[in-house]
C-alpha cells in the first residue's frame, strides 16, 4: 500500500493539462464547498479525483480509453461493490462542455449528501 501512496503523490505533480483545470474548479472547497482530493488511493487503484465524504470517484479518460475499457470496467466494479460511485469524463468534455462537467458531478453530489455548509 505504501508503494501506491508513494505512485499517487506523484502523480499529483503530473496531472494531465485537463485534470489540472478540472482540479483548479473542485479544489480548496471551491466546489459547492465539497472537499475534494486528487490522486487518490482506494485500495490498489488511483482515483483521479474523489469526494471522499460522498464516496464518489471523478476519471478523466483520454484517448488510451478503449484500450483500457475492460480494465476500467472491472475497477468500477471493484469500486462499486466497496460502496464508491465512479463517474467518467472524456478529456474533451472539460475543454468544451466544463459546465456540463460541473452540473452532472454537482447533480451526483446532490443525490449522494445533502449540501454542505460553507466554512467559517
Amino acid at each position: 500500500m505504501d508503494m501506491i501512496r508513494s505512485y499517487a503523490k506523484q502523480l499529483r505533480h503530473e496531472l494531465t493539462t485537463e485534470e489540472r483545470r478540472l482540479w483548479y474548479r473542485l479544489r480548496s472547497r471551491r466546489f459547492a464547498h465539497y472537499k475534494f482530493r486528487r490522486q487518490h488511493p482506494v485500495g490498489n487503484y488511483i482515483l483521479d479525483f474523489v469526494c471522499c465524504e460522498a464516496r464518489l470517484a471523478i476519471e478523466l479518460d483520454g484517448g488510451q480509453h478503449d484500450e483500457r475499457e475492460e480494465y476500467d470496467r472491472q475497477r468500477t466494479a471493484w469500486l462499486n461493490q466497496k460502496g464508491w460511485q465512479v463517474i467518467r469524463f472524456w478529456n474533451n468534455e472539460i475543454w468544451h462542455n466544463e459546465e456540463g462537467v460541473l452540473d452532472e458531478i454537482l447533480e451526483k453530489l446532490q443525490t449522494l449528501l445533502p449540501s454542505p455548509r460553507p466554512s467559517s
